[in-house]
């Protein structure tokens, strides 16, 4: 009996023992995973700005821009040689839009071809469409894809040639009444640079830009004139070249440059305003005139066929 005491209590001892040890293991273990996610996070944290950039990098910065610039260099190879130029006089012309420049328009010609060639493709092949009208629309939808960036400028430049259209006549009038009143011609371009708003404010702020950096007032009238399609403009850009070469007074010459302008003004809101009785026609005669028929004669209609077929 005393041998089996003595046994129980050595396991006893053995089995607290164990116990003991288990514990302070199981301790130790958490306290080391609890370490490590400590160390983890602190890693997390203290990443170099640049590697953090790098990871929140959004899609496009990280996948289209790339493919972007990869696409550049086959724009390039695609064009003509003198295709740049004409990209960058669109550019002047549609007033440099945000995020645009010559080698993203040539790559942005060569991701559009491919793209519509894909999606006609795909598109016409789940359709059933025979082959040649498949190839044939493929074809068209490619042309498409690859004129898209010059569409898209020139709908820009025409934008900005009706907006510069419209305040060209107030502009020219103040620049008018600040010479007048005894501004020279620079102090009342920037007159008319700070107080109004548009793109013809911008191409007088950059005018002033061109002169203040060593250009003379001649080239940066001209070359002014050169970034738009408007023909008062470059009306108005040719007076002011031939009087400040020739010496004439340059309010004698803003009065009659804002004379005619506002003739031409009145003249270009009446031929807008002819213009809508020939643009309204289309949608009167499609649009209008059947829902008015259906309207007037739809009861007249109704009762004649009633009375034809016998009804009461």
């Amino acid at each position: 009996m005393t041998t089996l005491v003595l046994a129980g209590g050595i396991g006893l001892i053995f089995l607290s023992l164990f116990l003991v040890l288990g514990a302070v293991g199981g301790l130790t273990k958490e306290a080391s995973g609890v370490s490590r996610s400590l160390e983890v996070l602190e890693a997390i944290t203290s990443v170099p700005d640049e590697m953090r950039a790098e990871q929140d990098a959004s899609f496009a910065e990280r996948v289209l821009l790339p493919l972007l610039a990869r696409t550049q260099g086959i724009g390039r190879r695609m064009s003509p040689a003198d295709a740049h130029l004409r990209v960058r006089e669109k550019l002047e012309k549609a007033g440099n839009p945000a995020g645009w420049t010559v080698d993203r328009v040539m790559a942005g010609k060569v991701v559009g071809f491919v793209v519509a060639l894909l999606v006609s493709l795909l598109l016409l092949v789940v359709l059933g469409v025979s082959f040649p009208v498949t190839l044939g629309l493929v074809v068209v939808a490619s042309l498409a894809g690859y004129n898209a960036p010059n569409l898209y400028l020139y709908q820009r430049a025409h934008e900005r040639n009706e907006e510069m259209q419209s305040a060209l006549a107030d502009a020219v009038d103040l620049l008018t009444i600040s010479v007048e009143s005894g501004l020279g011609f620079d102090a009342a371009v920037a007159q008319v640079a700070k107080n109004t708003e548009g793109p013809l404010s911008d191409e007088f702020s950059r005018m002033l830009q061109e002169m203040q950096i060593g250009r003379g007032r001649a080239e940066a009238l001209r070359s002014m004139g050169e970034r738009t399609d408007l023909p008062d403009l470059r009306t108005f850009v040719g007076a002011m070249v031939q009087a400040d070469a020739f010496g004439i007074p340059v309010g004698q010459v803003l009065r009659v440059q804002s004379s005619e302008m506002r003739v031409k003004r009145r003249q270009w809101a009446e031929e807008a305003a002819q213009k809508v009785p020939v643009k309204i026609l289309v949608p009167l005669i499609f649009c209008i005139l059947p829902c008015l028929f259906i309207a007037v004669l739809g009861p007249a209609g109704i009762n004649m066929m009633t009375s034809f077929s016998g009804k009461l």
